[in-house]
């Protein structure tokens, strides 16, 4: 289990961009033609349509985030008008990337990572991003949490892809951990109408060698992070690091994930750990 870190502490994680989708370009050039229409626990995408969602966003963000080329001018007035339109963009991506033959598809996509790599790599982590992490309740937020954000939608839909085809290989410390802590950044907004005495705190295990412990305690009037996490909690949940990425991305349903997940503690408390969704959509 690795250390834990507070909200002061940024993910700097850059580097790890690069190193997820090489993985990702020689996970794809091993499959064979059938494993391309496997299914994937997302119950609208198989494999290939994951494969072209991967591409689709990493295209998007390089003509939208480096390029500043925002072709439709959407108003989002609200946290649904997001989630609408993320949904739709994402839906038509699929829709034409998946047309690609497998070896196109690779090509393209060794392409856009190339770039896609260099671009984060370059950024000043501690200027402002351009787009703001909303799951975790922020309106403006800094790169490097951008590209940590960046970093957990890269890992996770390759991760989907490994399970459906039983190729592991990513959930490693040095690449899953990052994850997994940035995952974890939610948490605070997730408990932002939570009313609890002051001091009354949360622990959260992610067990395994990738995971950590987080104490989210309730100070004045907001939950934050405090370290080191130890002293009494009112709540303790345990998440298997096997299990955690789903969790949080809406890779399980609530009711299966209850059952692989201990609590102790005050259960009401430990519930909304359940809520915390790390992703749009």
């Amino acid at each position: 289990m690795r250390g834990e870190s507070g909200p002061s502490d940024p993910i700097l994680c850059a580097h790890l961009i690069r190193r997820v989708d090489e993985k990702l370009i020689d996970l794809l050039s091993s499959l064979t033609s059938s494993e391309w229409d496997l299914q994937t626990i997302a119950p609208r995408w198989k494999v290939r349509d994951v494969a072209a969602h991967l591409l689709d966003t990493a295209l998007r963000k390089l003509s939208m985030a480096r390029d500043s080329c925002c072709v439709e001018g959407v108003d989002i007035r609200s946290p649904q008008d997001l989630v609408t339109l993320v949904d739709r963009l994402n839906q038509q991506g699929v829709t034409v990337y998946r047309r690609l033959s497998p070896s196109l598809l690779i090509d393209l996509m060794r392409v856009a990572c190339e770039q896609s790599a260099r671009f984060h790599e370059a950024l000043d982590p501690f200027a402002p991003a351009r787009f703001a992490v909303s799951w975790a309740g922020e309106e403006t937020s800094l790169n490097w949490f951008d590209t940590a954000r960046e970093l957990t939608e890269r890992w996770h839909h390759q991760q989907q892809i490994r399970l459906a085809t039983n190729r592991p290989g990513i959930m490693t410390p040095d690449l899953y951990h990052p994850v997994v802590e940035c995952f974890v950044r939610g948490l605070p907004h997730v408990y932002r109408n939570v009313d609890a005495p002051d001091g009354t705190s949360l622990l959260l295990e992610i067990s395994g060698e990738c995971g950590g412990r987080w104490l989210l305690s309730r100070r004045s009037t907001e939950w934050r992070f405090v370290k080191p996490p130890e002293g009494e909690f009112a709540s303790r949940v345990v998440i298997p690091q096997e299990l955690a990425w789903r969790v949080f991305t809406k890779g399980i349903d609530r009711d299966s994930a209850r059952k692989q997940i201990e609590v102790e503690g005050n259960r009401d408390l430990a519930e909304k750990v359940f809520q915390l969704t790390a992703i749009v959509g």
